[in-house]
């Protein structure tokens, strides 16, 4: 009789958790409401299967419990329950992939105004590509990443020479402005997820995926990266701040373009050695 209770309190408690969490109904970016629209109808999926698992299981733990003298009957299968629990288990499957369609759909269609920004992973830092003044990105290669130029963009491209470089800092974005972002790694898995935008997606060596919102709101907001990439992986993070248009344009101003970046540095004048300045006769 205990056992049957404490299920029948799991089964209270997890669902007076779910209805009272302090996190619900926060939104912070453009796809904030129907990413979780499409957890809160997972929720209620899962969260009904758990819920009838569970009192079943009290259920019988209740009506089965040991008796002096009962018998158990032994019925090795039942093709009718079977038939139930696969149709069920289909349909529940179904329900839940079926808005996840739809929501991918809207998570990858970027609106034709939106800005591109360039997010690119390494182990163990972010650093991100802005366009420039063009308003585009210059085209970018893993095979042209080294010290002098850690993003790989290419020098030939006159469409990356005034692309703004952040490298290993914070990055800014505009409120109420869509956004594409783009994603690249250039050594192993990684994945680009800030928490409070609902926004997270994989960046694969080699490929290049993406996702687009609009931040609706302004504020400090950290960035992690959801995917094990090494030792200093717990230790990948770093902050994206959402500004006002006049705060946004201020800060863009004090970056570097990766023309000035890659110019060649200037050396000054050596020394002249000593003993061997000429002689005024």
């Amino acid at each position: 009789m205990a056992i049957a209770l404490v299920l029948v309190l799991i089964v209270i408690g997890s669902v007076l958790f779910h209805v009272l969490s302090p996190w619900w109904w926060t939104p912070i970016a453009s796809n904030w409401g129907y990413i979780d629209s499409t957890l809160v109808i997972t929720f209620w999926i899962t969260g009904a299967v758990f819920t009838a698992v569970v009192l079943f299981m009290a259920y019988c733990v209740y009506r089965f419990r040991h008796k002096e003298g009962a018998r158990a009957h032994y019925e090795p299968e039942s093709r009718k329950l079977e038939s139930w629990l696969t149709a069920i288990t289909a349909v529940g499957v179904a329900a839940m992939l079926a808005p996840g369609l739809f929501v991918w759909s809207q998570f990858i269609s970027v609106p034709k105004d939106a800005t591109e920004v360039e997010v690119v992973a390494q182990q163990w830092q972010w650093s991100y590509r802005l366009p420039g003044a063009d308003g585009k990105l210059g085209t970018s290669n893993a095979r042209l990443v080294s010290p002098e130029n850690p993003l790989g963009v290419n020098p030939e491209d006159p469409n990356g020479q005034d692309d703004v470089v952040v490298e290993a800092a914070d990055l800014h974005l505009p409120v109420d402005k869509p956004v594409k972002v783009l994603l690249r790694s250039i050594d192993v898995l990684h994945d680009f997820y800030v928490p409070e935008f609902r926004a997270k997606m994989d960046m694969v060596p080699g490929m290049v995926t993406y996702f687009w919102f609009t931040p609706t709101r302004t504020g400090t907001f950290e960035v992690l990266c959801a995917e094990l990439c090494g030792v200093g992986h717990a230790f990948m993070r770093g902050t994206l701040l959402v500004d006002t248009e006049q705060d946004y344009t201020t800060w863009l101003q004090q970056q570097s373009t990766f023309a000035q970046l890659s110019a060649p540095a200037k050396v000054g004048a050596l020394a002249e050695p000593a003993g061997t300045a000429a002689k005024a006769e």
